[in-house]
């Protein structure tokens, strides 16, 4: 099975460059990437992306914290293109479980990406609450749990096994730290990963011989000093 390439990141040229890129098989953004790529209406900049990414799938998150809210806007970026899915978190800032967003859109075939998962109990709740024959993603946050110290391999394994019999229902392997992650998520059968940039690039310099990296590293080294000038 291959374990999918998404790119995460909001900015138009760097989507614009990977769309072209068979390496790269979708997009993910969230408002933090937005407000990074310097996105002043949330709409009219989604909508530009979406004129360069016309196929591969792409996600576009809801900001509202209102349950009522939410489903508003859900609604309203589903519209924006048949690639999108729509980004919802497990729960809300309050730590209310969007259960009930998640069933009433997945029941009304909009495609979704719950975000935000850290724990198999809320892969377990999310996946009871969506549909099984409309296309979704369970995008759970492996890089920011080793940051706190903590196995995310468990989570996703369980995670995994849970859902593998529905082809609609995806895991993603979010919130990527580097590149050996990519094979992580391939051992266990993940079926996304979502990467920034840097990370995609570093992809494809896979196989380079170690003798070869100790050479160009110290290379590195070497033209730093002298462009700096060091003297002892």
């Amino acid at each position: 099975m291959k374990t999918k390439i998404f790119c995460d990141i909001a900015d138009f040229k760097t989507i614009k460059f990977f769309n072209k890129k068979s390496i790269v098989d979708g997009f993910t953004t969230n408002p933090s990437l937005m407000r990074l790529a310097g996105a002043k209406d949330y709409k009219k900049y989604s909508l530009k992306i979406l004129k360069v990414c016309k196929k591969k799938p792409i996600s576009f998150e809801v900001f509202a914290d209102n349950p009522k809210e939410m489903l508003k806007q859900a609604y309203k970026i589903n519209k924006w293109g048949k690639n999108v899915y729509v980004k919802i978190p497990v729960v809300n800032s309050k730590g209310q479980f969007m259960g009930k967003i998640i069933k009433e859109l997945s029941d009304n075939g909009i495609k979704l990406n719950i975000t935000a998962v850290y724990t198999f109990e809320q892969t377990k709740k999310v996946y009871k609450k969506l549909n099984k024959n409309t296309k979704s993603i369970i995008s759970i946050f492996a890089g920011r749990m080793s940051d706190k110290g903590k196995d995310p391999l468990p989570i996703f394994k369980k995670s995994i096994s849970l859902t593998k019999k529905k082809r609609n229902i995806e895991i993603l392997w979010a919130s990527t730290r580097e590149a050996y992650n990519y094979i992580q998520a391939k051992q266990i059968k993940c079926n996304i990963i979502t990467m920034p940039p840097k990370i995609i690039q570093q992809i494809g310099s896979f196989g380079k011989s170690f003798e070869l990296m100790t050479i160009d590293t110290v290379k590195g080294f070497l033209a730093d000093s002298r462009k700096s000038n060091f003297k002892i």
